[in-house]
């Protein structure tokens, strides 16, 4: 009888195996990622966006999430006729979130590069973003070859990182911080002497410190496109759809209006390896 129960056990701890063995093939529990149609039918979207970021993604003094990308995703949420989720991502954190089914799409102030191209597939450019170099008045920055010896903040794995590193090179001291919230205070408290940032930096570093510091030089124009999964054409094709429409009927003017305190800019057709459609 003890043999008899002891093979029952065997055979019972051999099929718990088996099934363990499955396990890796399905879904980690804490993803949400899915098909477009299995978004409507649980009625939201998983949207990852920015969280420190204003005015283009942040959590206001509510606790909400406010800012441009939260104004649009808010909109291509009711275009699809269901909630929106946001959730708050640091720059570094954007496409692991996305790649790893956290969120569905990213309305994340995501600049449109060939190397994140590579990645992730991004849809048409619903904005526009000058990058700069910012640093005080008194001190001369008016070039890449003049951050030779300088300590650079930039917030990691930023379009702001990739153009200082490829422009200074081992010449300036870069320091990559979490966020753009950290990149600002470092500037400010001295821990470095600029800092690459996006067009809305002055108006952040003149209201932590008035009259103190300015632009030094642009590094390059971004334009900025939801991210999604490549492969992932119901979405593309979805969001696609969506940014032709706020454009048309002046949604989005609306929304620049509010948060960009400027004219939606002109968005080109295509850019060089950054396909805008799912083959």
């Amino acid at each position: 009888m003890k043999s008899k129960t002891m093979t029952i056990k065997r055979r019972t701890a051999l099929a718990l195996i088996a099934a363990a063995a499955t396990m890796p093939l399905a879904a980690p529990a804490t993803a949400f990622a899915g098909t477009l149609e299995q978004a409507k039918a649980k009625g939201k979207v998983v949207i990852g966006i920015q969280g420190d970021n204003s005015p283009w993604g942040f959590v206001n003094s509510s606790g909400v999430q406010d800012g441009l990308d939260a104004d649009i995703g808010k909109a291509y949420a009711d275009y699809l006729g269901v909630k929106a989720e946001f959730v708050p991502l640091a720059v570094a954190n954007r496409i692991p979130a996305l790649m790893t089914g956290k969120v569905d799409i990213l309305f994340a102030t995501m600049g449109m590069t060939a190397d994140r191209a590579k990645t992730i597939q991004f849809s048409k450019p619903y904005a526009g973003n000058v990058l700069s170099v910012y640093g005080p008045k008194d001190k001369k920055i008016g070039s890449y070859d003049d951050l030779t010896g300088v300590s650079v903040g930039v917030p990691k794995s930023s379009a702001m990182d990739t153009a200082i590193t490829a422009g200074a090179g081992t010449k300036a001291s870069i320091l990559r911080f979490d966020d753009d919230a950290a990149n600002i205070q470092a500037l400010i408290s001295g821990q470095v002497e600029a800092v690459g940032g996006n067009q809305f930096y002055g108006d952040r570093l003149n209201a932590a410190a008035a009259g103190k510091y300015e632009t030094k030089f642009d590094l390059v124009t971004l334009y900025n496109g939801a991210g999604m999964r490549p492969g992932e054409k119901d979405w593309n094709e979805s969001i696609n759809s969506f940014i032709d429409k706020i454009k048309a009927d002046g949604q989005l003017a609306k929304i620049y209006a509010k948060w960009m305190k400027r004219e939606v800019p002109a968005f080109p057709d295509s850019l060089p390896d950054i396909p805008f459609t799912t083959k």
